[in-house]
This record gives structure tokens, C-alpha cells and sequence, in this order.
């Protein structure tokens, strides 16, 4: 088996593919498509976006110091790529892709109702990096689809048809391998 050596890339795939909802001071909003996206911190709970300065979305941003985080399932994936693609500068991107918002409890942002999962965001830092600036922001509210509540009230996460994004393709969720710790389980 050989190897290639290769000059400095990011090749860190998979990434969950995200759409972000924005809005500024006059209450224009916008969907942005963010496959930068990470969990920096559990206490407090953080999460950064990275984004190019000439994007849409990018003021809306700074202006309003929030943002929501909306996970793409199966059902949101072309929606997802679209909102990616398009500018929010040409088209109101809730309504081309059919897309209900949804009024979040601690951001002005709204959420897409149609996400199974809605993250709200306060922005904390401003890190500008090269191509992208990275926002790290506190998660202040998380609003879930009651659907995936099982009778115990456990929400189920992994039965939402989650998306992610590797190498410029989309693909849903595959096969469960194990839970975390089952390499040290002990077997009986």
C-alpha cells in the first residue's frame, strides 16, 4: 500500500452540512449553507461557523452578533445545496425553497421549521483566519422536532435522515459501527 504526499490541505471529511439562518437590524433575513461548522465546547455549550467575508450573509452576521444553526436531514438536502449556491442578494431563499420560518425564543434569527434540530447562537469572538472568519458562538437555546421523541422523552437524533458533506457531495448517515466506550465493554 503506498502514499502520497500532498501540500497542506483540509481534508477533514466528513462535516455536518448546515444551514445557517441570519437576519439584520431591519429584520431582512437570509439562509447561508455552512459546511465549517464544529462543537468547540460543552460547558458552556459553543459552536464556531467559518465564513467568507464577501458572502450575503457575512454582515448580517457582524450586525447582529447571532446566528441559527439549522441541521439538514434527507428531507433539506436540496434546499440545503440551493441555499449554498444562490445568493441571498437575488432571492428570498425561505421562499424559493418552500421554507417556514420559524420564530426562536432567544435570537432575532429566525429558525427553518423544517430542520429537525435548531441551534440558537449569540456570537462571542470574531476570529478573521485567511479565506474564512471564524465566529465562535455560545449555543443559548436548542429547539428539537417532537417527532423524534420517543415515549421516555428521548429525543433520537440519529433517525432524523441527517446530512453531511464530504469532498463536495452530500451523503445521509450510514450504517451504526458502535457507542461510545463499546471498545472497552466488557462482554459477558
Amino acid at each position: 500500500m503506498g502514499k502520497q504526499n500532498w501540500k497542506g490541505g483540509n481534508m477533514l471529511n466528513p462535516v455536518p452540512a448546515v444551514m445557517v439562518s441570519v437576519a439584520d437590524a431591519a429584520g431582512k433575513d437570509n439562509i447561508i449553507t455552512i459546511a465549517w461548522a464544529g462543537t468547540v465546547c460543552t460547558n458552556p455549550p459553543m459552536v464556531s461557523i467559518s465564513v467568507r467575508p464577501e458572502r450575503y450573509s457575512y454582515h448580517m452576521l457582524e450586525e447582529s452578533g447571532e446566528f441559527v444553526i439549522n441541521l439538514t436531514n434527507d428531507k433539506l438536502v436540496k434546499a440545503c445545496d440551493y441555499c449554498g449556491v444562490t445568493s441571498g442578494k437575488d432571492v428570498d431563499k425561505f421562499d424559493a425553497m418552500h421554507l417556514t420560518r420559524l420564530t426562536m425564543p432567544h435570537v432575532k434569527a429566525p429558525g427553518i421549521a423544517e430542520s429537525p434540530v435548531n441551534m440558537e447562537c449569540r456570537i462571542v469572538e470574531k476570529k478573521p483566519l485567511g479565506s474564512h472568519t471564524m465566529f465562535l458562538a455560545e449555543v443559548v437555546g436548542v429547539t428539537v422536532e417532537d417527532s423524534y421523541m420517543d415515549e421516555n422523552g428521548k429525543f433520537h437524533l440519529n433517525d432524523t435522515g441527517l446530512v453531511m458533506y464530504s469532498h463536495g457531495q452530500y451523503y445521509s448517515l450510514g450504517q451504526l459501527l458502535g457507542s461510545f466506550g463499546y471498545s472497552v465493554k466488557k462482554m459477558h
